[in-house]
């Protein structure tokens, strides 16, 4: 079958050797520089790319027993720009890893809006919890040993301004993002490596999942800067990322198994405090 796609075609001799090069493990911004060298015009390869992949992937997965891929959340476009629009702020990518996907930014807040949401989640901070997949409810669990808090999505006006940041950013609906939640992490506190999505074997995954369904991208704003450790850690692939206040650290995870390589924790506070606030991107409008 042939596609026409503004001035070329991408024929089925295309997708093939699309596949081969993924197959062969060739990363997509390589594949994709690859085509334009050969006379391809970028529109017409990325469209090539991005759905000979995506279809790939999903016969992979059915192939293998495994969860189908879904759309996430992507900061970053295929020209591998060093500076992205958060649409009233230049934000810097500073670090850009494909499997597992982890995007490392440096100044989406601002010093004034790490201190500003500080001092609005600092009253209201309680023994932070986890969810408890075989109810769907909430636990104080020893694996996670800070303080915590949540915003409604658009609260007031700094948690709207952000919001909307991030969602120019991730090129993600604004609708469906959890409110942002607030951490305080004291000396010798931590979450230790675990998975952001719901689990779907768990008998309380589907009433959570009715709320806009899974979770599919997870961002990590650093509010200030410890004075020794709390390291966001990736501990499959041994990536640490430093809490620098004002920078951030966005991941993925395409389906909701360890394949995605998502598992990651917080480090223990060695010395100081770690403030830190996250976003959780879900698939559809989070109610």
């Amino acid at each position: 079958m042939t596609q026409t796609t503004g001035r070329q075609h991408i024929t089925d001799d295309l997708r093939q050797w699309i596949v081969a090069q993924a197959t062969a493990g060739h990363a997509p911004d390589v594949v994709l520089q690859s085509m334009l060298k050969s006379g391809w015009d970028e529109e017409t390869a990325a469209q090539a790319l991005e759905e000979t992949l995506r279809g790939y992937l999903s016969e992979h997965a059915r192939a293998n027993g495994l969860p189908e891929p879904k759309v996430v959340p992507e900061p970053m476009t295929l020209d591998a720009a060093p500076e992205l629009d958060g649409g009233d702020r230049r934000v810097q990518v500073l670090a850009s890893m494909l499997h597992p996907r982890v995007v490392v930014l440096g100044g989406l807040l601002s010093g004034e809006e790490c201190d500003e949401l500080v001092e609005l989640a600092r009253a209201r901070l309680v023994r932070s919890e986890t969810v408890q997949l075989d109810t769907g409810g909430s636990e104080v669990n020893e694996a996670r040993t800070s303080d915590g808090m949540f915003f409604g999505r658009g609260e007031n006006a700094l948690c709207a301004r952000i919001e909307a940041r991030i969602a120019a950013l991730m090129q993600w609906p604004v609708e469906n993002g959890e409110g942002l939640q607030v951490l305080r992490y004291r000396p010798g506190a931590q979450y230790k490596p675990h998975y952001d999505y719901f689990d779907p074997a768990q008998p309380g995954t589907p009433g959570i999942l009715k709320r806009g369904g899974q979770r599919v991208g997870t961002l990590v704003m650093y509010l200030n800067t410890p004075q020794r450790g709390g390291a966001t850690t990736f501990p499959d692939v041994k990536l640490d990322v430093a809490p620098i206040k004002g920078n951030a650290v966005f991941f993925s995870y395409d389906r909701p198994h360890p394949m995605t390589r998502s598992l990651h924790g917080g480090a223990p506070v060695v010395e100081g405090e770690k403030w830190v606030a996250t976003k959780w991107l879900r698939e559809g409008r989070f109610e």
